[in-house]
């Protein structure tokens, strides 16, 4: 009788166990909206080179992920002798806006 009555407890106990399936599914990734068209850079008031042989980089706007923010321009070391600075730019592309990184061209 023993036994019987532990048979009967274990299988109410065990009647009221959820068995757990597979996790859900992770949610999906959002996409974030492709930043709006860049504004117009604003006048840079370019200072007196601090050295011989420098070259102004100037300034953009970079997007954060919210807003874009102003970088000032600097005046740089040529990579090598001879190179000029081809500055980066904001490229329209199908449904928004992607940077591309000024380099140096000789």
């Amino acid at each position: 009788m023993r036994k019987g009555l532990l048979s009967i407890g274990v299988a109410l106990l065990l009647g009221g166990c959820v068995v757990a399936g597979p996790p859900p599914p992770p949610p999906r990734a959002v996409i974030a909206t492709p930043p709006p068209a860049p504004p117009a850079a604003p006048v840079e008031v370019v200072p007196p080179a601090p050295g011989i042989g420098l070259v102004w980089v100037p300034g953009h706007y970079a997007w954060n992920g919210v807003a874009y923010v102003w970088r000032p321009g600097t005046w740089v070391a040529p990579a090598r002798p001879g190179h000029v600075w081809v500055p980066g730019h904001w490229q329209a592309v199908a449904g928004g806006y992607v940077w591309v990184e000024g380099h140096w061209r000789r």
